[in-house]
């Protein structure tokens, strides 16, 4: 009998993490989830935490960190992920992006298993190229309130990239868009749980700006797919992952409000600073090297998302 992968799952009981914990338990993985629950939740992995194959360690992966036996693939997926998040906990989301990641890499490199860097479109900034592609170098304001998100991740590719350099090691970058669906935070200031909020308790919809920032939504179980191909196959990346329908964000509100509650009013409020105007990934090179594309429609998608924070108390 061939032994059991393991996966080692940093974030594991954060939105995206916890939804990776469920493919690899789906499909005969072993799993450790390390999370130190500053915006993750047990709540998350409730229904894993009898499975054999599922172990969960809570712990800060900036600080250095030992994991017994084999493992095969490290996943790095911890760190505040939402404005409200990493504005709340700056010096946190700026150590698991720097220590956080280094932490991770000798860990992988020591266990000789393949590394997985969750990046992000913020690392495009407030992008000057529309469709953002994997080879622009973006416009990111260094020291701005989102520095301290889109220069943790930067630094985190940098860092990846020179293990692969250095080590030979295997590694894998995906750059995530917009991503939304069961488990996130309701309060955790992005649009989708935002308006979904709003809408489950009568209020008007937010919207910042004039509403014509733009954004492209990816339903999570999208997501899942085009990470877990990408760390099956043979590229490094960076690799976009998202949906490149792009909408404003008037016109999403606008959505919202005809299928769910069409007499909610919309209220505008000032644009925060360094948002950016345009987010819309090119998948031209996941379609190319992984054969990827999302599926799940933003219609169909809202409507899961609904329903799940509809009877989550």
């Amino acid at each position: 009998m061939m032994a059991k992968k393991v996966v080692l799952i940093s974030g594991g009981a954060g939105f995206l993490g916890s939804h990776l914990c469920d493919w690899f338990i789906q499909r005969n993985y072993k799993v450790i989830a390390v999370d130190n629950l500053l915006t993750g939740s047990l709540r998350n992995i409730a229904h894993l935490r009898k499975n054999k194959d599922f172990k969960f360690v809570k712990h800060d992966v900036y600080k250095p960190f030992k994991v017994a036996g084999s493992v095969d693939y490290v996943m790095h997926f911890a760190s505040p992920a939402s404005p409200v998040d990493y504005a709340n906990h700056p010096i946190a989301t700026m150590l698991v992006g720097s220590y956080g990641t280094h932490n991770l890499l000798e860990i992988a490199r020591l266990k000789k298993a393949v590394f997985f860097m969750a990046s992000t479109s913020e690392v495009y900034g407030d992008p000057l190229v529309h469709p953002q592609k994997e080879s622009y170098w973006g416009n990111v304001n260094p020291n701005g309130p989102r520095s301290i998100y889109d220069e943790a991740k930067r630094y985190a590719e940098a860092a990846t990239f020179a293990y692969k350099r250095v080590y030979k090691m295997d590694v894998k970058v995906v750059r995530i868009f917009n991503t939304y669906g069961p488990r996130m935070q309701i309060k955790d200031g992005r649009v989708v749980p935002n308006f979904i909020d709003q809408i489950l308790h009568h209020q008007p919809l937010t919207v910042y700006g004039n509403g014509k920032q733009t954004r492209s939504f990816c339903y999570v179980d999208d997501l899942v797919d085009g990470i877990t191909r990408l760390l099956l196959s043979k590229i490094s990346g960076p690799v976009n992952i998202g949906n490149p329908r792009e909408f404003t964000i008037l016109e999403f509100a606008q959505l919202i409000r005809e299928k769910y509650d069409p007499k909610a009013k919309i209220v505008f409020k000032p644009l925060p600073t360094d948002d950016p105007k345009q987010r819309k990934p090119d998948i031209s090179l996941a379609r190319k090297e992984l054969g990827w594309e999302p599926k799940v429609s933003l219609e169909e998608g809202i409507g899961r998302t609904m329903e799940y924070f509809a009877n989550t108390k």
